[in-house]
């Protein structure tokens, strides 16, 4: 919760490209994504880091002019945003191993081979007092490293599960890690 009790999330990249409907995930998969973000924007607040890692992996993918979709006018809201802390909250991360990894990403056995592109979103997940959970819309890997980020203390809320599980069984089987 944020100084004004507005509830923190974290936001992976894809869950605005699937608002945006630039995917191949379903329209009620992307629904749920623009619900997300709307409610974010109207009740809610969103952790990025203070390297703007996040933000920039956001801006390729979505215009800061905040349009044509819901992903767009969310990142547009960030930057409008940036400075109020109830809406916008920055947390410090800090790179290790030549910037593939962070000293706040979790030790675990499990998460080694983790996306390095994707360890900024648990860093920062991780950094954050109340370890906000992290919004995943479409990456099926997530899916087989959910338990042990876990057991890490680290949440993620899978806006659109039935597909992301099934696609994960199909990539990599049903007990299978990626």
């Amino acid at each position: 919760m944020t100084p004004r009790g507005r509830k923190c999330q974290v936001v992976d990249t894809n869950v605005l490209v699937v608002a945006n409907q630039r995917s191949t995930a379903s329209r009620a998969c992307a629904s749920s994504c623009a619900t997300a973000l709307v409610n974010i924007k109207k009740f809610g607040a969103i952790v990025i880091d203070d390297g703007d890692r996040i933000l920039s992996e956001y801006r390729g993918y979505c215009s800061v002019s905040g349009q044509p979709g819901i992903g767009d006018s969310f990142i547009r809201w960030i930057h409008d945003n940036r400075g109020r802390q109830e809406l916008v909250e920055v947390v410090g991360i800090i790179p290790t191993e030549g910037g593939l990894s962070f000293v706040e990403f979790p030790k675990h056995e499990e998460l080694a081979k983790f996306d390095h592109a994707d360890k900024k979103f648990v860093a920062v997940a991780n950094a954050h007092r109340n370890k906000p959970h992290i919004l995943q819309a479409s990456d099926s890997k997530w899916w087989g490293w959910k338990n042990s980020l876990m057991s890490c203390g680290i949440t993620v809320e899978f806006l659109c599960p039935n597909e992301i599980q099934k696609t994960f069984e199909r990539k990599f089987g049903a007990r299978a890690r990626p």
